[in-house]
Formats: C-alpha cells, structure tokens, sequence
C-alpha cells in the first residue's frame, strides 16, 4: 500500500467516526428547547468607547466550537495530516444570520450596520519543525506566529458574501497576509445550506522568506539548491461548505478547501522538490451559539 492510498484510509475512517459522532450530537441537540432568546450573561458598560465606532452596549452573539482537518503537514507538503481546529466569532444579536466560512480567521464585528460588518480578526500560525518532517532536514524550525489585523465583510445580496482580511505577523513571521474571498450560499432545503466560491491569498516577503526561502547554510545542511523567496501573490484556489443547522444554537459542517501554490513559492526547491503545489484540505466540525449583553 502506497502513501496515497495509506492516508486516503485513514482519511475515511477519520471522516467515518466524525460523522457518526455529529449525527449523534445533532439527534441529541435536535431534542434540546431552544433558547436563542436568552442571554446567557451580562457584563457592564466600557468604561471608555472608541472614536468613530458605534457603541458596544446591547446583544451580542457568539459562536464557539470545534473541528478537525485532514490538511497538508505543513504549506507546501505532500503528505497529511489531522488536526483539531477552534471555531470563534462575535456579531451583534439579532443581524443577518451568521455564515462562517472554513478559511475565515477568529473575528469580532465591531461595526454591523444590516448587510456590511468589519471588525479585528485573528490568525495562530503553528510553528514548524524540522525534526518533524524529512522533507525540512537542514531548513530549521520556524516558530509559532500570531497575525493580528481586521476583516471587512459585505453582502450585495443575500446569497452572496464578500469577505477580506488583512493581517500583521508576529513571531515565526513578521509579514503582511491579505485573503480575500467570495461565497455564493445556496439553501438546499431547510436548515441544510451549500456555499462555494473563489479564494486568494496574498503575502509580503516576511510572511513567506521564512518558510520558503533556502540560505546558504539551510542550503549546504539539507541538500536543496539557494533560494530568495519574494513576497507576492501566494495561492489560488477554491472552497465548498454544507452545513446542518440543528437548531438556532447547533450546527455542523463539512467542507473541502483546494489552494494552488503560485508565485515564488510555488518555484521553492522545498515545493517543487520535496512537495506539492496543490494543497487540498477535508475537514469537519461543529460549533454552538449563544447571547450575552453589555449594559
């Protein structure tokens, strides 16, 4: 049995198990009293408000929850793995029926005026180790990196999300990440929505030299020709989302996310010789809502 084959069991046991548990959860949380009208706690008023933004006092919503993914073992790889993934938003009660799309960043919409929101948004990026892989002896590790910026989000229609983010690196990278992406989001029948649509990713020189780019002395320890890697356009690609809404506080999801490499990136020694361009990632998860107040 090749790699390939190896992983694609393990994939579909991982999936099988998943589902099974999801099914479950759904059969229970279909049972529970709804208590989207609740407010689970309350918290008191800032003692200062920001310039230019409306005022945080009144209903918010939160949406928690977990997943997993079946993903490359790092960007550029081509072979898998599985890992837990958290699931974290905040919107104001009461707008436009929240869409969360598998490449969205932790965010908070701090302004939410009908089919337009924005807001800060927050990415952890796992540090890479090169002990880990074959494929990155010599390269050194990279460490974890935290990317702090905002989000701005719109629908020209009900149907249609537009979505972009802009985020600064600290840490394992100190570049610029911009993602942009659009999803058309389709009702199947009711509580059961499909959404897909394109997806782009582009990154500064920071962000990408540190995972891509090949020195002198990576170059002489792990047997890979040098390399610069430039900042530039990062990956295209394409996503698609069903989701179960099981009540107005549970719902479970399953997607599949496709990125080409493109750019400097693509051209690494580590993608072209060791890995892959394409990157393909399967995942699952679920994930609660509830209310809280600020005076």
């Amino acid at each position: 049995m090749n790699d390939f084959e190896e992983a694609a069991l393990r994939l579909t046991a991982i999936v099988r198990r998943t589902t099974v548990c999801l099914a479950a959860l759904g059969a229970i949380m279909a049972t529970a009293p709804s208590v989207s009208a609740q407010t689970a706690f309350t918290l008191p008023a800032p003692p200062l408000e920001l310039p230019m933004l409306p005022s945080p006092s009144g209903n918010w919503t939160v949406m928690v929850g977990i997943g997993g993914e079946y993903r490359p073992e790092f960007v550029g790889s081509n072979n898998g793995k599985f890992l837990p993934i958290p699931i974290f938003s905040i919107r104001r009660a009461g707008s436009i029926d929240q869409f969360r799309g598998p490449r969205d960043s932790a965010s908070i919409a701090l302004l939410d005026i009908g089919h337009f929101r924005a807001g800060p948004a927050f990415k952890y990026v796992a540090s890479r180790k090169a002990d880990k892989y074959a494929e990155l002896t010599g390269l050194g590790n990279v460490d974890a990196a935290y990317e702090l910026g905002g989000f701005v989000e719109y629908y020209p229609v009900d149907w249609l999300r537009l979505r972009s983010e802009l985020r600064q690196g600290m840490g394992g990278h100190t570049g610029t990440v911009a993602d942009v992406s659009a999803d058309v989001i389709v009702p199947l029948i009711q509580r059961l929505t499909i959404s897909a649509g394109p997806r782009f990713t582009w990154k500064s020189t920071n962000a990408t030299a540190p995972y891509f780019g090949v020195d002198a002395v990576q170059a002489l320890a792990s047997g890979l020709p040098r390399y610069d890697a430039r900042g530039g356009a990062h990956s295209v690609g394409f996503g698609s989302q069903i989701s179960y809404r099981i009540n107005p506080q549970w719902e479970v999801h399953a997607y599949v996310e496709y990125q080409k490499l493109l750019g400097d990136v693509a051209d690494s020694p580590l993608v072209k010789l060791r890995g892959s361009s394409n990157q393909t990632t399967v995942g699952l998860g679920a994930s609660y809502s509830f209310d809280f107040r600020i005076r």
